[in-house]
């Protein structure tokens, strides 16, 4: 059964079948217009008086939307069918409930408003709270176990200017409430994450859960330092410190923003974020942890990009680390493309004193620049073409003396093209461990741009045809590694190879229903994740290609691709989060940005299950 929530959700759930153990799937009516769900349990034990065991779950897909009420709104038809140790079978419908959605009013507090750095709800000319439609991440923690509280952080990406310009962006921490036998949940309170001290949030995109039950989160798109020097007064960033300050005589900081965070929930319910600085200055789309505690993957998005490991010296404490850049040495062009990878050592540095170099540093405090090539040739300089200049053109740098640091943690996109690491990826998106098959997992939203064959830049590793319904790629993991220079990588969780594992499919000509991707098949991936539980890739989409963006769950055992969410025309899908057991319950975290205008956060509730 399918029902519209257009008009109910800035985050949604869905409820999975657990597989292990015994199960009584609850099944419920996927939603209702006006957010009101009604649930049913669903007795699937042949004999109550012996509980089965789930052996495996299998997703069954739903057909792309064919009309236009259809595309015009967010659904699910999708369903699992539970195979139990002793072969009998039972075909249950997911649930699917909303949670929220921008606007919304709860406990008093809009959802999504934009904050400045005093705590106060920014307005608009008319005297209304700047709302966001771009809800991202969702992060569902449980505090102190069964008997603790749980509560959700949400990313608003992006807010609306209403001429004042560049906006401060959010990080809700909701208080959640879950109903232990239907596993269906509600916000009850809401309030804004401080980043005050670190200057605000930028561009906050994709997160994830650590294993150490901490919020991970991004800044996306860092703002251009050597743009900004030429010009701040007219910088993206100036605008964005104006408005978070609510001072028109300062001058933004560009190397405050760019940064993985992490916000940390106490058992009062108290959040306290912080950035790392010493993960390195990019794009982040976000980060994932090896089970080391210690290794982290990161996507960095964007045209002209890099891929990145930072090695922590501690488990569970991300404050100090090496960071190193790789570079791809291609060994097929088919399929996406297959690389052998090496790792550039860039530096060794803690959060404290990136955060001091950026407090006090300008970017010609870092590099030298010239625009004669001759000149450049002559005197040391390396050129380089990366998304830190939005890859607008090719650029001549040499650091100056004593600013190798510097250079590596705030301008690392581009310290590592001086160092021969590979900044042609595009679109790279988000990050996900497989920890049974030792794996990660990686979405190039598009094969184009620098991914392609390009004689005339500076650097062409990748050479690869044009794919623009973009790949997802299996990076494979090796111990006792070393990097270029021959030294040991303190990993045993080391990406040493990267190979297509999913790709999507360009049409010559667009279908009758406006689709240049093939609708049957995944196109422009951005948010993954990886249920090691139910061995699925879930997978978020946002693409042009596709009339609607959709979510799919792919099994990496038997191969098979299922589409389980349709989101309204003009919005993508975001926010994934699976959570294996919380409970009892499996959840699948699913959002949608921007359709219509209007955010949704929802969340799937893939099932009940109890033992």
């Amino acid at each position: 059964m399918k029902k519209s929530l257009r008009n109910v959700v800035f985050s949604s759930a869905m409820v999975l079948p657990i597989v292990a153990g015994t199960a009584v799937v609850s099944a419920a009516n996927i939603g209702s217009t006006n957010g009101h769900f009604q649930s049913t349990a669903v007795n699937v034990h042949a004999n109550p008086l012996k509980p089965l065991e789930v052996k495996s779950v299998e997703f069954i897909g739903m057909d792309a939307p064919d009309t236009d009420a259809e595309r015009s709104s967010m659904y699910s038809e999708v369903s699992a069918l539970v195979t139990f140790n002793n072969g009998t079978q039972k075909t249950v419908p997911l649930e699917y409930h909303s949670l929220a959605r921008p606007g919304e009013v709860i406990n008093g507090k809009v959802v999504g408003a934009a904050y400045d750095a005093n705590g106060n709800i920014i307005k608009n000319i008319n005297g209304n709270p700047i709302v966001s439609t771009a809800p991202d991440a969702n992060t569902l923690i449980s505090v102190n176990g069964k008997s603790g509280k749980l509560y959700m952080i949400n990313h608003f990406e992006a807010m609306p200017s209403y001429g004042f310009g560049n906006m401060p962006k959010a990080l809700y921490l909701n208080t959640v409430e879950q109903d232990k036998k239907t596993g269906e949940m509600k916000i009850t309170d809401i309030e804004p994450i401080d980043f005050s001290a670190d200057g605000g949030i930028w561009t906050p995109c994709a997160a994830v859960l650590s294993p150490w039950n901490t919020h991970l989160g991004s800044e996306e798109y860092e703002p251009d330092a050597r743009a900004h020097e030429a010009n701040p007064e007219k910088s993206d960033i100036t605008q964005f410190a104006r408005n978070y300050y609510q001072d028109p005589t300062v001058i933004g900081n560009p190397y405050l923003y760019g940064h993985s965070t992490e916000v940390k929930v106490s058992s009062n319910g108290q959040a306290k974020a912080v950035k790392h600085y010493s993960m390195g200055r990019l794009s982040f789309e976000n980060v994932t942890v090896a089970p080391d505690n210690r290794t982290v993957y990161f996507g960095d998005d964007g045209g002209y990009t890099m891929s990145f490991m930072y090695v922590a010296d501690e488990a569970k404490d991300l404050s100090a680390g090496t960071l190193y850049a790789a570079k791809w040495n291609q060994t097929s062009d088919q399929n996406g493309g297959s690389a052998d990878i090496e790792w550039i050592k860039l530096g060794h540095a803690t959060d404290g004193e990136i955060k001091e170099l950026a407090q006090n540093l300008t970017f010609s405090d870092i590099f030298e620049t010239t625009d004669d090539a001759e000149y450049a040739q002559a005197n040391g300089f390396t050129q380089v073409k990366t998304n830190s200049n939005g890859a607008k053109s090719s650029e001549w740098l040499k650091v100056k003396p004593g600013m190798e640091k510097a250079a590596a943690f705030l301008e690392s996109r581009r310290y590592g093209a001086i160092l021969g690491a590979t900044s042609e990826f595009n679109k790279m998106e988000t990050v996900t461990f497989n920890k049974a098959d030792n794996k990660v997992y990686m979405a190039m939203s598009y094969i184009e741009k620098g991914m392609t064959k390009n004689p005339t830049d500076p650097q062409d590793d990748i050479q690869l045809p044009e794919l623009s319904a973009g790949t997802i790629y299996e990076l494979s993991l090796t111990d006792g590694q070393k990097d270029r220079d021959g030294n040991g990588i303190d990993s045993d969780y080391v990406v040493t190879k990267m190979s297509g594992l999913l790709t999507g499919e360009d049409l010559p000509a667009a279908d009758a229903n406006g689709n240049t991707a093939n609708p049957e098949k995944m196109a422009n991936p951005d948010n993954i994740v990886f249920s090691e539980k139910y061995r699925t890739l879930f997978i978020a989409e946002d693409s042009d290609m596709h009339t609607n963006n959709y979510g799919w769950a792919y099994n990496v055992d038997t191969k098979k691709l299922s589409r389980i969410v349709s989101a309204p025309d003009g919005g993508e899908v975001t926010g994934l989060q699976a959570i294996d057991n919380l409970n009892g319950q499996s959840y699948l975290m699913v959002g949608s940005q921007n359709p219509g205008n209007i955010g949704y956060i929802d969340f799937s509730v893939l099932n009940s299950a109890k033992k």
